[in-house]
């Protein structure tokens, strides 16, 4: 048996941290199932990529050239066909970016497969490979497996540690025609100043309903709340998120902060971060939102009310105080 890594190169030819985890994970079935491991990388270039995991003593193979560098439907899914193919998989697994959540799905279809995507881990159980899924917004974890191959499986981040060898690496170059109409013009990505929403942040700051209430004055300060929350992200490069009432505010014709979507959303509805820690302001901490929070490792929350969801053992430390007051003295301090 044959379980294959699959990744992909980032614009700088090196790979994710979820790749890394993924490999991890990877690398953890074929040693529980006595497999051999196989790797598989894609992009314009992957020796970088090829010596950061040299050590994982696997056989490598690389689809590599310019119709490789971005992410592409026709010329991901004929890389990924060769590379299974030449290894003869009957398990792949890979991170679920965007990029292979869009691809490995056809890959089961032409390899005559099946496929699970966004999986939290996996396992080997009584000599068979087991998958592991959340439900129910994280809060159920529920285990599969199937006898169907191969068998492709994508995994979200945070399922291991990032894996860490680097060495000499002795690559399979494969040849791969690609006959597609799409042509990618180019890639725009947004600069780290514009960029609100930071996966990997060390810190998730997570803005609530009360930055846009009437204050102590008796009038809102959404001016104010912007340009604190704005001066915090960019001197700490933290990830921003919101609660579902402050984003669904603007539906209630109250002032809004403009720049939060419901891609910030963080909570039962929204999504499920996974940052070392976390500083929730204005939010009540009530069940729903806490469910965003399950997975970040410290918690922290400022809140006047001292009886809110976080003072309920919820949040590791909280701290009974005006928002707009504490984040003006942290900014202050951070210079």
């Amino acid at each position: 048996m044959t379980v294959l890594f699959l990744a992909h190169t980032e614009c700088d030819n090196s790979l994710h941290k979820s790749a890394l985890e993924v490999l991890t994970a990877a690398k953890a079935l074929a040693d529980g199932l006595g497999a051999e491991l196989a790797v598989g990388l894609i992009g314009a270039d992957v020796a970088e990529a090829a010596g950061t995991i040299g050590g994982c003593n696997a056989k490598l193979y690389a689809v590599s050239g310019a119709d490789f560098a971005d992410g592409r439907y026709a010329s991901d899914l004929a890389a990924a066909e060769a590379i299974a193919k030449a290894c003869s998989a009957e398990i792949v697994v890979a991170p679920a970016t965007s990029r292979f959540s869009r691809a490995l799905p056809g890959l089961a279809v032409r390899l005559g497969g099946r496929v699970d995507t966004h999986l939290s881990g996996l396992s080997v159980e009584d000599g068979k490979p087991v998958a592991k899924r959340w439900f129910y917004r994280q809060r159920m974890e529920g285990t599969l497996t199937r006898d169907e191959r191969p068998w492709v499986l994508t995994l979200d981040s945070g399922c291991a540690e990032p894996f860490e060898g680097a060495g000499a690496a002795d690559v399979e170059t494969l040849d791969v025609a690609v006959a597609s109409r799409t042509r990618v013009a180019g890639m725009e990505c947004a600069s780290e100043d514009q960029q609100t929403i930071r996966p990997d942040a060390a810190l998730l700051f997570v803005a609530g309903a009360g930055w846009t209430k009437k204050q102590a004055d008796g009038a809102t300060h959404v001016d104010v709340a912007e340009s604190t929350i704005l001066s915090f992200l960019d001197a700490t490069k933290s990830s921003l998120g919101s609660s579902k009432s402050l984003v669904d505010i603007s539906g209630e014709g109250g002032a809004v902060i403009s720049f939060l979507t419901h891609m910030h959303q963080v909570g039962q509805t929204g999504a499920t971060p996974r940052h070392p820690k976390g500083l929730s302001t204005c939010c009540h901490g009530e069940e729903p939102h806490v469910v965003g929070w399950r997975f970040i490792k410290e918690r922290r929350a400022i809140n006047l009310d001292a009886g809110c969801g976080w003072a309920q053992g919820k949040c590791d430390v909280l701290y009974v105080a005006d928002a707009f007051a504490v984040m003006k003295k942290v900014n202050e301090l951070l210079g």
